[in-house]
C-alpha cells in the first residue's frame, strides 16, 4: 500500500483528489493538510511515501514546505501541483526536491503514473508540462550559466543535455553539434549514468537544478 499525503489550501480540490486516490486499491491517503505548516507538524509521525504539494499557498510556499519536509522525512517523494503551466515554479520546486510535476487538471491516469514512477525511483512530468517547458527553454534569450562541476559532465555532454531539454530530436541534436546520431545516443547514455537520471523528465529536472537551462 502506498501512503499518500495531500497539501493544498483549496478544500474542494483536496476532497476531490482524495476520493479519486482512495478509489485505487494500492493507495491510502494518510494526511490531508490545508497548509505547509499543518503538513510539517505531522510528516514525521505519518511518514507518507508520496505527497501532492500545491505550489502557491498562503504562509509557507510549496517549495519551502518541500524543503523542510524532506529534511524531516528524506524518504518522501514530492509531486508538485500547479494550476497553470507557469514556468517560474519549476526551478524553485525542482531545487527544493520535487521529483514529480503535474497540472491540477491532469487526468487520473497521469496521477497514478506519477505516483508509481516516483515510488519506483523515477521522475515524472506530465506531457503537457514537458512540451511547455521545452518551448520555454527553446525561447530563452540567452544560455544559462554553467554551474555544474567540470568533472561531472563534459562541455559536449552539457550541449547534448540542453538540446534534450529543448525537445530536439536525436537527429536535430546531431545536426547542431555536427556529430552522428550514434554519437548523440552514446553521450545521452553517459549523461544518464553520470547524473543518475532515468528518463527525459529527470534530465530536465537535473538541468534546471544545475542551472544549465533557463525557464
Amino acid at each position: 500500500m502506498i501512503r499518500i499525503a495531500l497539501v493544498d489550501d483549496h478544500a474542494l480540490f483536496r476532497h476531490g483528489l482524495r476520493l479519486l486516490l482512495e478509489s485505487h486499491p494500492d493507495f491510502e491517503v494518510v494526511a490531508d493538510a490545508a497548509s505547509g505548516e499543518e503538513f510539517l507538524a505531522e510528516v514525521e509521525s505519518l511518514r507518507p511515501d508520496v505527497v501532492f504539494m500545491d505550489y502557491a499557498m498562503p504562509g509557507l510556499s510549496g517549495a519551502e514546505t518541500t524543503e523542510r519536509a524532506l529534511a524531516l522525512w528524506p524518504e518522501l517523494k514530492v509531486i508538485s501541483l500547479s494550476m497553470f503551466g507557469d514556468n517560474a515554479y519549476y526551478s524553485s520546486m525542482a531545487s527544493s526536491g520535487a521529483r514529480g510535476f503535474l497540472l491540477k487538471d491532469s487526468e487520473f491516469d497521469e496521477v497514478v503514473e506519477a505516483v508509481e514512477t516516483l515510488c519506483a525511483g523515477g521522475t515524472y512530468m506530465s506531457q503537457s508540462l514537458m512540451e511547455s517547458l521545452s518551448q520555454s527553454i527553446r525561447s530563452a534569450q540567452k544560455p544559462a550559466p554553467v554551474t555544474v562541476e567540470a568533472d561531472v559532465l563534459s562541455e559536449r555532454e552539457v550541449e547534448i543535455l540542453v538540446g534534450i531539454c529543448q525537445g530536439l530530436s536525436t537527429q536535430e541534436i546531431a545536426d547542431r553539434c555536427f556529430i552522428s546520431k550514434r554519437t548523440v545516443d552514446k553521450h545521452r547514455a553517459n549523461i544518464l549514468e553520470k547524473s543518475g537520471c532515468k528518463n527525459t523528465a529527470s534530465l530536465v529536472v537535473y538541468a534546471i537544478r544545475q542551472g544549465l537551462v533557463e525557464v
